[in-house]
């Protein structure tokens, strides 16, 4: 009585072939799908075999095919699918089908290498776009605060101007030429000048570089920083990051 678990009858065989025929015949049984091999030599290692460099040559264009299905894939690409393994090709056909594949690998990595650097350039002139809208908003800020003080500023002014006229003429009086000649020998005071550098940070980094820029400056910087409303798309990876427009401003 049979068994599900048995399979069909077999017949153990041996083939004496000739070394240029070996791939043809083996090729043919393995179309076939009825012969199973056995390996007489079990304890030589795979990298002692004399089939071992063209394995490794069908691993590396397998590869190849591999990077080229990922990359037909994520551009949506369709690829016909008969569901049919197709036949061993040909010892003189391989060489062709490693230079193809070679080629096309090389040319593919290329063209990502180059799609990568406009991204990259896109997201540096991105940046840089709302660098400088960001920080003229700051920039505009206490010209907008001085341009409201105007009037008060002028009244002040003229009020200071009538003061010191009417100082300059007791002084004349009190202590002659002389007196206004030493009088307005005062000191003068030095132009504060502030140098200010801007950048952007990535949004969750924020927290971590102010706390970097006070320790290091201790305290003597000024931080501005504005979020940028839109993601940006990493050029390496593909995916939306959040970053923030920030202005430093410091003396010397």
């Amino acid at each position: 009585m049979g068994s599900l678990f048995r399979s069909e009858e077999m017949t153990l065989c041996q083939l004496f072939l000739q070394s240029e025929a070996a791939y043809a015949c083996v090729s043919e049984l393995g179309e076939l799908g009825l012969v199973q091999f056995r390996d007489l030599n079990p304890d030589v290692n795979a990298f002692q075999r004399k089939f071992v460099n063209e394995v490794r040559r069908c691993d590396e264009m397998e590869r190849k095919l591999r990077y080229l299905e990922k990359e037909i894939k994520k551009d949506g690409i369709p690829m016909l699918d008969t569901g049919e393994s197709p036949e061993a090709p040909q010892p003189r056909e391989m060489i062709d089908l490693e230079a193809t594949f070679e080629k096309l690998e090389n040319e593919l990595r290329e063209v990502n290498q180059n799609a990568e650097a406009l991204k990259r350039n896109f997201l540096e002139l991105t940046e840089l776009k709302h660098i400088l809208r960001k920080t003229q908003v700051f920039f505009d800020e206490p010209q907008a605060a001085v341009a409201g003080n105007v009037p008060n500023i002028m009244s002040r002014n003229r009020y200071l101007q009538m003061a010191d006229s009417h100082r300059e003429e007791e002084q004349v009086n009190l202590l002659g030429e002389e007196g206004i000649r030493a009088g307005g020998a005062g000191a003068q005071g030095q132009n504060l000048k502030l140098g200010f550098v801007a950048g952007v940070i990535l949004r969750e980094r924020l927290p971590a570089f102010e706390r970097m820029l006070w320790r290091a400056c201790r305290g003597n910087v000024f931080l501005r920083q504005a979020m940028i409303e839109s993601p940006l798309e990493d050029p390496s990876n593909g995916d939306k990051v959040y970053k923030s427009v920030f202005i430093i401003f410091f003396q010397g």
